[in-house]
């Protein structure tokens, strides 16, 4: 299984007009095969950070994922959005466990 985490920084006053292709691109992602989690979140400290985690359950799942017209499509919408600032990191992970 493999764990997306970081942020992308985006303009505060570009936040709402970019809320539908963010919107657009979660629904997308979850909706593929090997997609187990995929999510934005606000930082409630610091406007235009968005925290991002995906949870994929293989590489392969990821690389169909790099390759789909959604993300194509995401990509091309971040020069008008502003976003420019992309800190992710991806981990090899087992199977979760509560704590």
């Amino acid at each position: 299984m493999l764990l997306i985490v970081g942020t992308v920084r985006l303009p505060p006053d570009k936040l709402d007009a970019s809320r539908p292709a963010m919107e657009k691109m979660v629904a997308a992602s979850c909706a593929e095969d090997g997609c187990l989690e995929y999510g934005y979140a606000e930082d409630v400290f610091d406007a235009g950070l968005i925290h991002v985690k995906e949870v994929w359950r293989d590489q392969a799942a990821l690389d169909r994922h790099f390759a789909s017209v959604h993300i194509a499509q995401w990509r091309a919408a971040w020069p008008e959005l502003g976003i420019g600032e992309r800190k992710l990191r991806v981990y090899e992970v087992g199977e979760p466990r509560p704590i």
